[in-house]
């Protein structure tokens, strides 16, 4: 069964942000992916201190994972993003990033949360997912 996206009207609207509010999946195989951050294959930081570079290359890390496992972005159905010290006006690169990875009418379901610190101090953010592979 193809996996199902809901955003209910009694729900406030999420797509522009990003991601869905729940995503059904029955079937295929579930793909549990440890937390991607910006680093590279080399252990190289990518990004700098850029909140929405280090998010690309998470996302790119994830894509990457999920690939290896037999499947696609279009697979995660959830992500989790911890995001260091995030003030007002930080979470836009977030959003942005994640709309360029996934899809506009399908994104991921996902929780945001603020964290004090990661495992290296370079890190920005880093993004947990899980993908039901059909």
């Amino acid at each position: 069964m193809p996996k199902q996206h809901l955003n209910p009207e009694t729900l406030f609207p999420s797509l522009p942000i990003g991601f869905s509010q729940a995503v059904i999946a029955e079937g295929g195989r579930t793909v549990y992916l440890s937390g991607q951050t910006a680093w590279d294959a080399n252990k190289q930081i990518v990004g700098g201190n850029d909140l929405g570079e280090q998010t690309r290359q998470a996302l790119r890390n994830v894509q990457l994972a999920v690939e290896s496992a037999g499947g696609s972005l279009s697979d995660v159905v959830s992500l989790r993003l911890y995001v260091v010290n995030p003030k007002p006006g930080d979470m836009n690169p977030v959003g942005v990033a994640l709309r360029e990875f996934f899809p506009a009418d399908k994104p991921p379901a996902s929780t945001w949360l603020g964290v004090a610190s990661l495992a290296m101090p370079e890190f920005l953010i880093e993004i947990e997912a899980i993908a039901v592979i059909e």
